[in-house]
């Protein structure tokens, strides 16, 4: 088995960006599974153009977008991207859309493939903070996670894919009191058994239920 692991470069005013941090400390095999690593632009539609090229070079069976939400406590694998681009900010492009369709003849929304609930189950049995998230946003990581739906719906069928946020790391909220963090050997960790998580149920759908929702 092949997961594809993506990460994002920093963007805005932060010198880091603790996805891509995280995804370079991957284990290189997890559960059996190898794992392949890409860092990828915080730029609309160029990311998606990245994770399009390795999807095709590579054949992964799962790709797992990894990005960062600032304000968030826990690691939330994303249940829905929807088909909108609405910036708070520019990209690294100096792109902003604003109320713009990813695609005309996409979805309005697509639902992830990966068992989310037994990933969250996973990451809290590891020690580290994790729920369901139902809003991927409206910027980049909401973009990868509908862009990769996308590709599955109109050209790549047989892969499995979503996203996970994970939050700021301590050194970024120095000057953001009151902000919450994790460290990066978490980020690894919880990152990790959410794989394992994902390989342990390859074929086998979600779990049921598991406590705990972000909105």
């Amino acid at each position: 088995m092949k997961i594809l692991v993506t990460g994002f470069d920093p963007f805005g005013a932060d010198k880091i960006n603790p996805a891509i941090e995280a995804v370079k400390r991957l284990p290189a095999i997890i559960a059996g599974a190898a794992i392949i690593k890409l860092e990828i632009p915080t730029k609309f539609n160029v990311s998606a153009q990245v994770v399009h090229t390795a999807i095709a070079a590579e054949h992964p069976d799962y790709v797992l977008n990894i990005g960062q939400a600032g304000g968030r406590f826990a690691l939330t694998p994303e249940r829905v991207a929807i088909n909108l681009d609405d910036g708070r900010i520019a990209d690294n492009a100096g792109y902003q859309p604003v109320d713009h369709t990813i695609h005309a003849d996409g979805q309005t929304a697509y639902f992830t493939q990966l068992p989310i609930k037994a990933m969250v189950r996973a990451i809290r049995e590891a020690g580290i903070p994790s729920a369901v998230s139902n809003t991927a946003g409206t910027y980049v990581c909401n973009h990868i996670m509908y862009q990769v739906q996308y590709m599955r719906d109109k050209e790549f069928p047989d892969i499995k894919a979503g996203f996970m946020h994970i939050p700021f790391l301590p050194d970024q909220v120095v000057n953001r009191p009151g902000t919450p963090s994790l460290s990066l050997a978490d980020d690894v960790k919880g990152i990790t058994a959410a794989i394992a998580a994902i390989v342990a149920r390859d074929g086998q759908g979600d779990i049921k239920t598991i406590e705990g929702t972000i909105a």
